[in-house]
């Protein structure tokens, strides 16, 4: 059974989430529904992320990095 669900979500993610549709051959709402579903599915640790999301899982494990200094460091960059 499909059930309507409303959600309340900024203008420009709609764009996008209708773009990626398009792209895939999908409605978002095949979309959103296999997202919450991948969510569902298992644990975090066995869940499958793609390659380059898996490949910075502990990468900052035993770091300490301050909100200053990160900030610090995109001010850095992106002048």
């Amino acid at each position: 059974m499909n059930t309507k669900l409303t959600l309340r979500i900024d203008d420009v993610l709609v764009q996008e989430a209708k773009t990626q549709a398009a792209q895939r051959g999908k409605s978002v709402s095949q979309m959103f529904g296999e997202f919450v579903a991948f969510l569902g599915k298992s644990k975090p640790n066995n869940r499958r992320l793609p390659p380059v999301t898996g490949s910075l899982l502990g990468v900052m494990k035993g770091h300490r990095v301050s909100e200053k200094n990160y900030k610090k460091h995109l001010r850095e960059k992106h002048s």
